[in-house]
């Protein structure tokens, strides 16, 4: 089952001899379930790709269906709406809110809906994060990786079309950054929740089901692996 679908997506920035194309008419899907990385060197335009897919910016021409809505038809506040339930964003500096703790910042989207969150589910989630005994902690006494996964608990909540991961593992040590991917591939397999990652790491590429290269702003290289 098809659940992103991108056609002929491009943005650029600036105009005449400032052009910049930093996604260049790209096209792909992704499947239901599957891991997939996109890989690139700095500047290459992975990160405005996931940020365009993520509703995060808009797109100068294309389109994008995410779960077969068109995102690039809603306006602000269906826009805002979508992110909120559709998308699960992980960021690398992990973009939490510092007055509110672990529990409060991972059920922040269900929260900003008027909704209660699922204790039952809550419980779950802590614990498969390794975050039970810190629910009531604020990020500032948390290490780095614990607040990636409180980042990727957030981004889990809501059971989202897709979770979204702009180079999760880049502010992390080795060990932290193997348990943030070991815990993505988690998401990914018990909960068949669909990742995309943007990282520059082979070692964490090779892990996906499938690899997009991208060079300034192009798609060269889809494969799958495995």
């Amino acid at each position: 089952m098809e659940i992103l679908k991108v056609e002929h997506l491009s943005k650029i920035y600036g105009s005449g001899e400032n052009e910049v194309k930093a996604v260049n008419d790209v096209s792909f899907t992704v499947e239901k379930g599957e891991f997939l990385a996109i890989v690139g060197a700095s500047g290459s335009g992975k990160s405005t790709l996931l940020h365009l897919i993520g509703g995060v910016d808009r797109p100068t021409s294309g389109k994008i269906y995410v779960d077969g809505k068109d995102i690039c038809a809603l306006d602000s506040d269906a826009l805002a709406i979508f992110r909120r339930r559709q998308v699960g964003i992980v960021y690398q500096f992990y973009n939490l809110i510092p007055i509110l703790n672990v529990e409060e910042n991972i059920t922040l989207p269900v929260l900003l809906d008027g909704d209660a969150p699922d204790e039952a589910k809550l419980a779950e989630l802590l614990k498969v994060l390794g975050l039970a005994d810190r629910r009531a902690n604020l990020p500032n006494q948390l290490s780095g990786g614990q607040q990636q996964r409180v980042s990727i608990g957030r981004a889990m909540i809501n059971h989202p079309a897709v979770i979204l991961a702009d180079e999760p593992t880049g502010n992390l040590d080795s060990k932290a950054g193997e348990e943030i991917v070991n815990l993505l591939k988690l998401s990914n397999k018990q909960y068949n929740q669909t990742v995309i990652v943007i990282t520059h790491d082979p070692d964490i590429a090779r892990q996906a089901d499938r690899v997009i290269t991208i060079e300034d702003g192009k798609l060269i290289r889809d494969e799958k692996l495995g």
